[in-house]
């Protein structure tokens, strides 16, 4: 799967004290904002509102903008919003394929427990099965 990097800057509006929170915007993709308690919070809770806008955009047919770079634009950027303390960031976000039908082989047994599991986990088998691969895989980098 392919991945980019999009700009996302936290901040805290104007008159905003610490306790109320900060802000994400993402210049590169209007429409795809996030909050949290912290920046850090908001970070995160960023690159989940990413994946999903990046997903809805790929269903959509939407081309995607290019990856985008931290450089001085960002400083212009940031001055056309009034924002307290901006911490400019880039999140990296896995873009979706199209998907492929395979035809795979294996013990009953094994498909029966496989077809529970994602039962339980309210998800298709499809769905379970490729999301135990890209753990298997993650794991696998983390190794190398």
């Amino acid at each position: 799967m392919a991945t980019k990097w999009y700009r996302a800057i936290a901040y805290q509006q104007p008159g905003d004290g610490p306790e109320d929170g900060w802000d994400v915007v993402f210049p590169d993709l209007p429409g795809c904002v996030s909050q949290g308690e912290t920046a850090l919070d908001a970070m995160k809770n960023a690159k989940e509102a990413l994946a999903l806008h990046i997903e809805g955009m790929v269903a959509e047919g939407i081309e995607l903008p290019e990856d985008s770079q931290l450089n001085t634009k960002d400083r212009e950027w940031v001055t056309q919003i009034p924002m307290q303390n901006p911490a400019p960031a880039l999140l990296e976000t896995t873009i979706p394929g199209r998907n492929v039908r395979l035809d795979v082989t294996m013990d009953r047994a094994l498909v029966e427990r496989l077809d529970s599991a994602a039962a339980r986990e309210g998800t298709t088998r499809s769905a379970y099965l490729a999301q135990a691969v890209r753990e298997k895989l993650q794991r696998n980098r983390e190794l190398a």
